[in-house]
């Protein structure tokens, strides 16, 4: 094994909001990626104010956790003077690192945020170890290297640069058609520009052939008889890989989904920690995680998978033809908020009837079955069904579930 692996690489999960953050947090992460106020390339989450950053901060560094702030889109003339005032915030609010793709951000933060380390960005398009050497001598302590890159690439990089450049690479998620997600096509289709978080994800559409002179006629070019998606790429999924990841070198196994859900959030954190513990308590390279946290991977939204680029050129499994989005076949019925007297007490997110058979996710542990028995409201009044969002409720259950476990239920 490459003398510069590290033995106990960094579970790294993305957060949109402080809800998906403490999903993250206690489902075992080891650091949280998050986006602020401004700079950051996901429109869709909420993201976070200063306050809520600094809150963030606090809850993680109790917990041992690391605070990574995305800072990586390209800024435009007229935003670079607020830039250093929002660097200044962040760090005052505590986050461990800048995720930066722009040399002038990379400036300014040495400039102004001297303490804080610097993450260089996926969006930097790092394929190469020279390339990664120069961000380390310009100051970055760790690269986020091209999605582009096989895992014999990120060997070689990790073998040609100084063993203190950490190297996080992706390990699951939405895969672009473009390099290293820097993509036009959206701007240009629809006028949302993905730099800026605000993607329309054409890629994901279903495309026909019109002639100049035949408006309105949509001739189709089938690649099956599902219809035509040219650039629908698959998710990347690398549950069963754990050992060549490490083995080639990566310091941090990144998560792709900072505006997925918090049950996307709980599920994945929660199966590659356990995925990645497994192989830290069997180091052999045969290993592979228990079955039941790769099925896990078919209890969230997702698209098909595939191993991205990791193992080569992905010419063959790469692409999705039956249509441009997920697929749900679990729903999260209810989070645990305590558990005393016999009973479980949580509150409702889907409508739960008495006699329901609910399924238990929790951190550490395989799920299992609770069934719905004696439902009480809040007030402890017997009720058949807890009908509405967020109501408060209990039910009899000789298992004692922990607070922040999930109840789900197949659709």
């Amino acid at each position: 094994m490459n003398d510069k692996v590290s033995l106990v690489p960094e579970l790294l999960s993305p957060a949109g909001d402080m809800e998906r953050f403490e999903r993250a947090l206690y489902f075992g992460a080891d650091a949280i990626y998050i986006g602020g106020s401004a700079f950051s390339m996901r429109a869709a989450p909420s993201n976070f104010t200063t306050e809520e950053l600094r809150i963030a901060c606090d809850i993680a560094h109790k917990n041992n956790v690391k605070v990574y702030l995305t800072c990586n889109t390209v800024p435009r003339n007229d935003e670079i003077d607020v830039l250093p005032q929002f660097l200044q915030d962040s760090a005052e609010a505590g986050v461990d690192a800048f995720i930066i793709s722009d040399l002038g951000v990379m400036t300014l933060a040495k400039k102004y945020t001297p303490k804080v380390d610097i993450h260089i960005s996926t969006q930097a398009g790092i394929t190469n170890y020279a390339s990664a050497n120069e961000w380390y001598n310009l100051g970055a302590k760790r690269v986020v290297t091209a999605r582009e890159l096989s895992l014999e690439d990120i060997a070689t990089l990790r073998a040609k640069t100084p063993s203190e450049l950490e190297i996080e690479c992706f390990i699951h998620g939405a895969m672009c058609v473009s390099f290293s997600g820097r993509c036009l096509l959206s701007n240009y289709l629809v006028g949302r520009d993905s730099n800026r978080g605000d993607c329309a994800q054409p890629c994901r559409w279903q495309y026909a052939l019109m002639e100049k002179t035949r408006p309105g006629e949509y001739f189709p070019v089938d690649e099956d008889e599902s219809g035509t998606y040219i650039m629908n790429s698959k998710d990347m999924c690398m549950i069963e890989h754990i050992p060549e990841m490490i083995k080639a070198g990566i310091s941090s196994f990144k998560i792709e989904g900072r505006a997925k859900s918090a049950y996307y959030t709980s599920v994945v954190t929660n199966a590659y920690r356990q995925a990645i513990d497994g192989y830290l308590n069997n180091p052999v390279d045969t290993y592979k995680p228990e079955q039941w946290i790769v099925d896990e991977m078919y209890k969230m939204s997702s698209r098909e998978y595939c191993t991205g680029f990791y193992f080569g050129h992905p010419t063959e499994n790469a692409q999705i033809y039956y249509d441009g989005g997920y697929k749900r076949d679990w729903s999260v019925m209810a989070e645990v908020i305590g558990y005393r007297d016999g009973r479980v007490f949580a509150r409702q997110r889907n409508r739960i009837f008495n006699g329901d058979c609910l399924e238990v996710l929790q951190k550490g542990t395989k799920p299992y079955d609770v069934t719905i028995k004696d439902l009480r409201d809040e007030n402890g009044e017997p009720i058949e069904k807890a009908p509405h969002p967020m109501m408060i409720f209990s039910f009899e259950s000789e298992i004692e579930v922990p607070e922040d476990a999930l109840l789900r239920k197949a659709l």
